[in-house]
């Protein structure tokens, strides 16, 4: 098929692209580089040993999204795009809800319009909220996201449901997942995050490298194990290869739309995730503990079981892989795509 991925040049959607290529897909990006770094598309024509052609603006520009499908065609489309910091969320809800709604309501006009029908939609774990019981499975209701970048992912779930009610020629997946971390194994591409990483793993690895002086670990007073949080954190090659698998069975199935959850099924918490990075990689993160971040919840994971028989796809790389190739990518790229060249020091 020839797939258009919006938003992907970023972080998981730079790695979905090259598991898409190697599914023999051709494959067209767009992105407006909020997120991402333009270093990034050289880096997959070399990884996919072909050209990946790159569309750079916004798809809040409904002008120039229905430019983009009127001169081209597609099959499929994964939606990537879209703002994801769940604490600037908080900060700014009104450029969360305008960015990612309007993103995907100028997309989907677009692929009516053009006769494009088959979507892949990023959406979150996060949709399910403090109520859900763990681990989360799809079938749950309410959806009580807690913070605005959840509550985006919830209306656009909506929105898809309903469009999918209205016209059943649609086919969509739609994939929440959980903790995203780790690397190509070639330390080619990886998280990159501008500032202060909001999520534990490219921080950990920033403190390995120097880059930060020490981890901050918010709070170990919760009731787990260890008294931190635990996470479902999956490698982003499981990641990749789950979106392959969904378009894959979407594309050819009756049913006009259905929700898929990707993650292990188990949590780690983030001591554990810690120990693991410095037992596989020989190096020392220090860290201290502060008080609790506001709207972090003790523990949750996925149920995995609907991807897992439906799409036969399972998460098989270990934290010990997700750390060592987070290792990989940070050390080689110590200062992220903004310094190719320099590599670090063992």
């Amino acid at each position: 098929m020839r797939v258009l991925v919006s938003g992907g040049a970023g972080y998981i959607g730079s790695h979905t692209v090259v598991h898409l290529t190697a599914a023999g897909h051709e494959v067209v990006v767009v992105d407006n580089f909020r997120n991402a770094k333009a270093a990034v598309m050289g880096r997959l024509d070399a990884l996919t040993n072909r050209h990946i052609p790159v569309h750079a603006f916004d798809l809040t520009d409904r002008d120039k999204t229905e430019a983009l499908f009127a001169a081209e065609r597609f099959d499929a489309v994964v939606h990537f795009a879209g703002l994801k910091a769940v604490g600037e969320s908080v900060q700014i809800p009104l450029d969360y809800y305008e960015n990612n709604l309007e993103s995907t309501f100028s997309l989907l006009r677009a692929m009516r319009r053009h006769g494009c029908s088959t979507l892949v939609f990023s959406s979150s774990a996060t949709v399910y909220g403090m109520d859900s019981p763990v681990p989360y499975q799809e079938d749950y209701e309410p959806l009580r996201a807690d913070s605005p970048y959840g509550r985006s992912k919830v209306m656009i779930e909506q929105v898809l449901h309903d469009a999918a009610y209205i016209d059943p020629s649609w086919r969509i997946a739609v994939l929440r997942y959980f903790n995203p971390v780790g690397a190509h194994p070639s330390g080619t591409i990886g998280e990159d995050p501008s500032g202060i990483p909001n999520n534990l793993m490219p921080y950990i690895a920033q403190v390995a490298v120097g880059r930060r002086d020490m981890l901050h670990i918010f709070g170990d007073d919760y009731p787990t194990a260890d008294g931190t949080c635990e996470r479902d954190y999956i490698h982003v090659e499981d990641l990749a290869a789950g979106h392959v698998a969904a378009l894959g069975h979407i594309a050819s199935s009756e049913v006009p739309i259905r929700v898929w959850n990707l993650g292990t099924g188990r949590g780690t918490s983030v001591l554990e995730i810690v120990r693991a990075f410095e037992r596989t990689t020989g190096r020392i993160v220090p860290y201290d503990i502060v008080g609790r971040r506001a709207g972090d919840l003790p523990a949750f994971w996925a149920d995995p079981t609907r991807a897992n028989e439906e799409l036969g796809w399972v998460a098989t790389r270990t934290v010990e892989d997700m750390c060592a190739d987070t290792w990989r990518w940070q050390n080689q790229n110590p200062n992220g795509y903004e310094d190719p060249e320099t590599a670090a020091d063992d």
